[in-house]
């Protein structure tokens, strides 16, 4: 009787405060901040920025920009944290602006869950939008490995968007993982809830990030960030930065 191949396993992590319950050192680590430090990065990725480096401080990116000379950005609570010279809206960082430069960013909560996951020992990290839904799914069944979707949540309290985009990430890829986990169960039931219109999902479910983004008249970043596929690149954590694998023009 021929024996059925052992399948990669799938797990998702709702809130970064429930990230040490894992084994990260066997796991590519999907880092998810929809709104909006995975969707940035992907935009400026599929915009042609040469590399992105994710710190955990506004001081660190601060220091780190003045001694490489390139563009710092980011926010703290939503908006262009005191210092940095750009934020973490994707819409700042079009090709004309963004081609062959690097970014130092530093957010909220995503550039912090990317390091926790480090200090973990992650095998493999790499970040995951809406913006860049199918480029991730499709590397996920690619590399055949275990997978941790790790959400950036607010401040470690659960949210819908990373919730959704987790579970989006579980509906394409599911037949190639082996899923036991109830977060995962969640997330994809409520993306199969949410997929016909994520935008309008988010407004009636009264969502916390959707009330926090539209008091700051973001109603432009939201949508963006809730379309799938805008920015279609694999973005990779390698040696220290988050850089599109991809050579261009090949």
């Amino acid at each position: 009787m021929k024996q059925e191949k052992k399948l990669p396993q799938l797990n998702t992590v709702l809130s970064p405060a429930l990230l040490s319950l894992y084994d990260l050192s066997s796991n590519v680590v999907v880092i998810i901040d929809v709104l909006r430090a995975t969707s940035t990065i992907a935009t400026a990725l599929y915009n042609g920025a040469k590399e992105i480096i994710p710190v955990a401080s506004v001081a660190e990116c601060i220091k780190l920009g003045k001694q490489l000379d390139v563009i710092t950005a980011g926010e703290r609570d939503g908006q262009v944290a005191e210092g940095l010279q750009y934020g973490n809206t994707p819409f700042q960082y079009d090709e004309n602006f963004i081609k062959g430069k690097t970014l130092v960013l530093t957010t909220t909560n995503g550039t912090k869950l990317l390091h926790m996951a480090l200090a973990a020992n992650a095998e493999e990290i790499v970040t995951g939008s809406f913006c860049n839904l199918s480029a991730v799914s499709d590397y996920l069944i690619q590399q055949n490995k275990n997978v941790i979707l790790a959400c950036a949540a607010w401040k470690n309290k659960v949210n819908l968007e990373d919730t959704l985009l987790a579970g989006a990430i579980i509906a394409n890829i599911k037949n190639s993982f082996s899923i036991n986990c109830d977060a995962s169960a969640i997330a994809e039931t409520l993306y199969q809830q949410a997929q016909d219109n994520l935008y309008e999902f988010m407004k009636n479910k009264n969502a916390s990030h959707y009330h926090r983004l539209m008091g700051f008249g973001l109603e432009k970043d939201l949508r963006y960030c809730l379309t799938i596929n805008n920015a279609n690149v694999l973005c990779i954590y390698k040696n220290g930065r988050l850089v599109n694998p991809v050579i261009p023009g090949k």
